[in-house]
């Protein structure tokens, strides 16, 4: 059902390339691609168009996750942004718990109205506000049973410049950052990143010798967008 509720100041849905910036103009071009119902009133900021998880990505990375061991029941959206990779995770019906954290409230209000879209949002958990303070207060005796799913900033478009992408250099939260936060809550999580990102740096990481490091790239009309590594015991081989 299309939504009739209002956007608020600085959120949009734009109808025609005469509404929206001209550095955006590419990505909605590809508005359905991003989000199916997107005619159904989706709200991004302009800042989101760079940052949302394609749909059909977001659905395969939802059902790869899914492979986690069952003891993991929650699921926790690290960097949420308008709510791509959420409602797919939604979706998949994999989870008991699922919590979203967003720290610009701009971007968790497309989030929670775009989820409302898709008829999930009261299956998600909102959070506002600094995942990095909030899985060592609220959401700290929930990490051993979960799975982190983290989507972080790559540092804007200069990421594109390099041949192979040296994560120290990503910005505002590098490699090494993320790895140190999230190892510490569980063993199970995922980051998306560059699809340059240099691979070498992401192996260094893999503790469990006897497993492969599973890092799969994600391709729409015949070029890469993006890849995920999956650090914990993630059961990918038939998915």
């Amino acid at each position: 059902m299309a939504s009739t509720a209002q956007p608020p100041e600085g959120v949009h849905h734009y109808e025609s390339t005469e509404e929206l910036p001209s550095e955006i103009a590419k990505y909605w071009h590809q508005r359905h691609s991003i989000f199916s119902k997107y005619d159904e009133g989706i709200w991004l900021t302009d800042d989101a168009w760079f940052g949302v998880t394609p749909e059909p990505i977001a659905n395969k990375i939802a059902k790869q996750v899914a492979t986690a061991p069952a003891s993991k029941t929650a699921l926790i959206d690290a960097f949420a942004g308008a709510g791509g990779n959420v409602i797919a995770f939604a979706l998949s019906g994999r989870w008991k718990q699922i919590f979203a954290v967003e720290k610009d409230p701009k971007t968790l209000a497309c989030a929670k109205h775009n989820a409302e879209v898709y008829g999930v949002a009261k299956k998600i958990w909102w959070i506002e506000g600094d995942v990095f303070e909030v899985l060592k207060t609220r959401l700290k005796a929930t990490g051993k049973n979960a799975v982190l799913f983290a989507s972080p900033p790559w540092g804007g478009p200069s990421y594109t410049d390099w041949d192979v992408f040296d994560l120290s250099y990503m910005e505002p939260y590098n490699l090494q950052h993320l790895y140190d936060a999230y190892s510490k809550v569980t063993n199970d999580f995922v980051l998306y990143l560059p699809r340059t990102s240099d691979v070498r740096q992401l192996a260094k990481y893999h503790k469990n010798d006897e497993e492969k490091l599973n890092i799969i790239h994600y391709c729409m009309h015949g070029s890469s967008k993006a890849l995920c590594v999956f650090y914990g015991s993630f059961q990918l081989d038939e998915k």
